[in-house]
């Protein structure tokens, strides 16, 4: 909209004008100058109180932003309604006068005339002295907080009072100083209810930027407000001990020594909060001045060593464990309200280095049972099973969400070809290429955003689905109930419609793996004749050479019969199996289950056969060699070891389901043990250890 040049004059003449007109250029020349002569003549007293600037500035408004005194002075006598005036953003000529960093006799004069303005707020909440403490406007600060202390407390509308964003500021100006000594004490009434206790407290700032001086200068001039909450971050305590501050931690126990017996919203005490957050040296602090750590439980009758295994903070679990048997004692075995011990909940939680730690000492009880009866191996069991649930639900999941946005894609992209044709028949093709671009931008944020959704459940189910079986594996091998040989072999029975979908998918499996074999096996013995032809032809050359023993060739008949052997029943026994899985697909249904189990024991025997013949063939090649008894031995090995392998591979094909997942349930146990061991005991226990020992070294007595 264009700047409405005003003829006062004219106007005044006609009788004509709008309620609200836009100030002309000529008087805000004149304000920007400070001209106040030239103003007078310009504008006219029954227009004065309309005129205003596009975003609703008055020409008070204008006058306070550049610091024009006279015209300031002058506008507050003639029209002291604008004093009070705010603009579109609810700024009153205070607020202005603070962003600018203006001060001066008319600012004051202003304000002194019309308390009121401290305490107006524009829309973001702020009040004059919070734009101050933002600009940096100390001068300014210092009179406003002088003329009305309490604002020092009110809050904007982010919870946010000027002694906040003094401190967050770093006590910028040294306005904080100012602030502290003029403000009110608290607590401080509103309208609205207590003002400080309701926002950020001043004293979190401080510990958030662990500034120990600001500590004490606020200690040091207003001491109670070391004793505000937040309603998230709970006392100055609690605060300094989940950031870790020691030297916070430290001065607030000294100064406010009562927060240590308060709780937050969650019903946990300060020392809770340390043991959560790993911090070492902050909970070594709580129990120098607080040796009696099982008085304090949080509302689930939680003390610290619950509270440190639950979320793993081994750190703190370790060090708590390492101090004197009257504490230890006093904590390792205690019940929650859930009958939990701190195993129980290292457990249920899956916290691997946490559940070993404890297991680790001797007073800690293993199978303690809760008021499940659950023993911590009973949770740890389920926490398994759970995740394991929970793991395949989301690749599920996720399954399911690429094929739609594939489908999606392939529905756009059709689409998009459908455009592409209107767009050659020549219709409205302009509006096409931007509506046409405009998806494809849409599209790719959609589709990015879709990657980053699938990639994080996935993530997160494998680090938990890791770290609740490794603590399975731990407890299997440490806290496992003793059970009897009964109770291992039960069985609990699979619906018979999800095992012949099983035994379905087995089919097709089996019968390549069988068909595999027949191959190699019918290779082998189109080779058996020339083996027979070369024996014949050495039996001949050995009747004209006497240096040759006769035990070679008879060590070379053996070894071709047990080929011989191996091979052709290799042969046979997968031929046959695969007949039989052929003839089960062509069968009633109830066959299938039995010829799986068959076909798998000939499948895994052929196999065992072949690999009999390859080492009878590979003795013939080597027979006679210098190291022949050396090749053989390495052959043994390598053998027997491809036999394990292929056994372990089988074994699930041919063995009944409930030794099967005791095997499984064992071996995935040792396997995931030794994991932890290596990779993450070691990382964490061999430094600790290593440091001891320096220490030992360095003072042998």
């Amino acid at each position: 909209m264009a700047s409405v040049s005003i003829n006062m004059d004219e106007n005044s003449i006609r009788g004509e004008h709008t309620e609200s007109s836009m100030i002309d250029s000529r008087l805000h020349e004149c304000v920007r100058q400070d001209n106040i002569e030239a103003f007078k003549s310009l504008v006219q007293t029954h227009l004065a109180e309309k005129l205003v600037t596009p975003c609703g500035n008055t020409l008070l408004h204008v006058a306070v932003s550049y610091g024009s005194d006279k015209i300031t002075s002058y506008l507050a006598e003639e029209f002291p309604s604008l004093i009070t005036s705010q603009n579109s953003q609810q700024d009153t000529v205070l607020h202005l006068a603070a962003r600018r960093g203006t001060y001066s006799d008319a600012i004051k004069s202003l304000a002194q005339s019309n308390p009121c303005l401290m305490r107006k707020t524009n829309t973001k909440g702020n009040t004059p002295l919070h734009d101050a403490v933002i600009k940096g406007s100390r001068d300014l600060a210092i009179f406003l907080a002088s003329k009305d202390p309490e604002v020092a407390y009110y809050n904007n509308n982010n919870g946010k009072s000027p002694l906040y964003l003094a401190v967050k500021n770093g006590n910028k100006e040294r306005i904080l100083d100012d602030l502290l000594k003029w403000g009110a004490s608290i607590p401080i009434k509103r309208e609205d209810g207590d003002a400080l206790p309701q926002g950020k407290s001043p004293v979190h700032a401080a510990i958030e930027r662990r500034d120990k001086d600001i500590l004490e200068r606020i200690e040091k001039a207003k001491r109670e407000l070391l004793r505000l909450t937040d309603e998230e971050l709970g006392n100055s305590l609690h605060y300094a001990s989940s950031i870790g501050f020691l030297e916070g931690v430290q001065f607030l126990l000294d100064k406010f020594h009562d927060g240590a017996y308060e709780t937050n919203l969650e019903g946990n005490y300060p020392i809770h909060i340390a043991c959560k957050n790993d911090s070492v040296d902050v909970v070594k602090e709580y129990l120098d001045r607080f040796p009696y750590p099982e008085e304090f439980l949080n509302k689930k009758g939680q003390n610290i060593l619950h509270v440190a295994a639950k979320y793993g903070k081994d750190r703190v679990v370790s060090y708590i464990l390492r101090q004197e048997d009257r504490l230890v004692k006093s904590l390792v075995n205690e019940m929650d309200e859930d009958g939990n011990t701190p195993l129980h909940l290292a457990a249920g939680s899956g916290r691997s280095l946490a559940s070993f730690l404890l297991l680790r000492d001797n007073r800690v009880g293993r199978f303690i049972v809760n008021n499940r009866n659950w023993t911590p191996f009973d949770f740890a069991d389920r926490q398994s099973k759970s995740a394991v649930e929970q793991f395949d639900k989301a690749n599920e999941m996720l399954a399911k969400e690429q094929e739609i946005s594939e489908n999606s894609d392939l529905s756009k992209m059709l689409d998009g070809r459908d455009n592409s044709k209107d767009v050659e028949d020549g219709m409205t093709n302009s509006t096409k290429e931007n509506s046409t671009d405009g998806t494809s931008s849409e599209r790719k944020q959609d589709k990015a955003k879709r990657d980053t959704e699938k990639a994080s459940p996935k993530h997160e189910g494998m680090i938990d689905f890791l770290e609740t079986a490794t603590t399975l594996s731990i407890l299997y091998f440490h806290a496992r109930p003793k059970k009897s040989i009964r109770e291992y072999f039960t069985d609990i029975p699979r619906p018979i419609s999800h095992a012949k979908e099983e035994s379905k998918s087995s089919i097709g499996n089996l019968l390549v793996v069988a068909v595999l074999v027949a191959g190699v096996t019918f290779a082998g013995a189109v080779q058996l004749p020339q083996l027979r032809d070369n024996s014949k032809s050495r039996e001949q050359h050995h009747e004209s050479n006497s240096t040759v023993t006769a035990s070679y060739y008879s060590s070379y008949e053996n070894l071709l019969d047990y080929y011989l052997f191996f091979d052709v029943g290799a042969l046979s026994t997968s031929i046959v199996a695969a007949l039989i899985l052929l003839w089960a697909n062509f069968n009633d249904a109830r066959f299938i289950l039995l010829a799986v189990k068959i076909s798998g024991f000939m499948v895994f025997g052929a196999i065992i056969m072949m690999f009999g013949a390859f080492l009878s063939s590979v003795g013939i090649a080597l027979l006679g060699s210098p190291e022949g008894r050396l090749s053989m031995i390495c052959l043994t090995v390598m053998i027997l070891e491809l036999s394990l392998v292929l056994a372990f591979l089988f074994l699930p094909w041919i063995l009944p389901r409930s030794v099967n997942q005791i095997l499984q349930q064992h071996l995935l146990c040792i396997w995931y043990y030794e994991f932890f061991i290596m990779f993450f005991y070691i990382w964490r226990w061999l430094p600790e250890k290593l440091a001891d020992l320096k220490k030992k070294l360095k003072h042998p007595h």
